[in-house]
Order: C-alpha cells, then sequence, then structure tokens
C-alpha cells in the first residue's frame, strides 16, 4: 500500500513537471502589408469589376513575416480577434497552345472569396455566404452579418441576404426582383446601409425603390474555435 502511494505521488510530480516544463503556445503576428497595385483580369472573371476597371488594389496578409495570401479591399474587424477580408486570386490563363509563345504561362489576378482571418492562430478560413454572387453581392458588413444582393440557385432572382458568420441558414432572404443575367443594370445592387437602433438594414437594388428589413439581433456565433496552430502559411 505505501509502495503505491509513493508511486502515485511521483507520478503526479513526474506530470507537474512536464506541464510546467511545456512553453505556452506564441500568438501569431498576422497583419495586412503595404498595398500593390496589379492589372486586373475582367475577362473570365465575375467578380464585380465595374466596366472601366482595369487595376487592382492588393494587400499581402502576412504571418509570421511570411506571405499567406493576398487580399484586396477593405478588412472589417469582427472581434478584437478576428477580421474578414476578400481575397485577390492569381490565376493560370494559359491555354494549352499558349506555352511556347509565353514561357512562364500567363497569368492574371482577380477577386476571390471572403476570409476569416483569426489574429491568434493566423488561419484563414474562406466564409461560404448563402446565395452569395461575386457580380451581383457587395457586401456591407457589420458586427459579424453580412448583408448583400444575392442571387438564387437558378440565377433568376436577386435577394435581399443577411447572413451570419458560422450559421448557415440566412437570417434575411427577401425577394427584391426579377434578375436576369445577360441583361442588367451596373452596379446590380449599391452598397446596403446599415442602421444600429433598431438594427436595421436598407438594400438599393438599381432602378428599384430601397427595401429596409429588420434585423432580429442574436448572440454572435463563436467565430474564434480553439487555439490549434494554424496550417504553416502559403510560400511567396
Amino acid at each position: 500500500m505505501k509502495l503505491n502511494w509513493v508511486c502515485a505521488v511521483l507520478l503526479a510530480i513526474g506530470l507537474a513537471t512536464a506541464h510546467a516544463a511545456t512553453p505556452p503556445k506564441k500568438p501569431r503576428i498576422v497583419g495586412l502589408g503595404s498595398v500593390k497595385q496589379v492589372s486586373y483580369s475582367r475577362a473570365g472573371d465575375p467578380a464585380g469589376a465595374g466596366p472601366d476597371e482595369k487595376i487592382l488594389r492588393t494587400r499581402p496578409l502576412m504571418v509570421d513575416g511570411r506571405l499567406s495570401e493576398w487580399t484586396t479591399g477593405d478588412a472589417h474587424d469582427v472581434t478584437d480577434r478576428s477580421f474578414v477580408v476578400r481575397r485577390a486570386i492569381r490565376i493560370n490563363d494559359t491555354l494549352p497552345g499558349d506555352k511556347q509563345a509565353q514561357p512562364g504561362g500567363h497569368w492574371v489576378w482577380q477577386r476571390g472569396p471572403w476570409l476569416l482571418v483569426d489574429r491568434l492562430t493566423g488561419r484563414a478560413t474562406p466564409l461560404k455566404l448563402p446565395d452569395y454572387d461575386p457580380e451581383a453581392s457587395q457586401v456591407a458588413w457589420f458586427r459579424d452579418y453580412a448583408a448583400y444582393c444575392g442571387v438564387t440557385s437558378t440565377g433568376k432572382s436577386l435577394y435581399a441576404v443577411v447572413a451570419q458568420i458560422a450559421v448557415r441558414k440566412p437570417l434575411i432572404a427577401k425577394k427584391l426582383d426579377a434578375f436576369d443575367s445577360a441583361n442588367h443594370a451596373w452596379p446590380i445592387c449599391a452598397l446596403p446601409e446599415w442602421q444600429r437602433e433598431p438594427l436595421r438594414i436598407t438594400f438599393h437594388p438599381s432602378g428599384k425603390d430601397p427595401a429596409s428589413f429588420d434585423v432580429i439581433s442574436g448572440s454572435a456565433k463563436l467565430v474564434e474555435e480553439g487555439d490549434e496552430d494554424a496550417a504553416p502559411p502559403a510560400k511567396p
């Protein structure tokens, strides 16, 4: 019995020593770098380019001094730890017959999905916004809410959408108008406008009267799950 008690004490001391010897996880150093202007390719990109847009303003997302992603547009702080920003994608636009004519290939810059970035871990997670359409959807952020004009999967209806991060079903999904992808005004919708008290969102579809909706505010969903280490950043 005495031997078992001694073993238990030694085991407890060993576990405590091992725990004390484990260094605490260091937070990542996460931030956006300086602006770089790149040639924007409207051809083949539905991501909301204006008729005369030729330049895309990009900023690198840096994690521990290394390039993780390229971004474009303004970032929005969701909490003191998380923010959202839109990804900028450099995509290979080389046809099989172009390889000999253009050594190294033909690469173009285009807009990509929205990212949720955790400042503590450095993790950047693509957001899946319901009925989000890169051509029609200009997103207005408030707290952890995203408001935008969405297009249904059939491509025939324009909707007012309010989505909340980490919630699959939109808080608001109301039809604004029929939608013709081949013949529509530009922009399809102006940027929606938020009001805090009462919590209200106003949509501005082109050629239509504004439409306002009250938002039933709920608790912010947990967008900062866990403190596990992020995947290694992409190499520049």
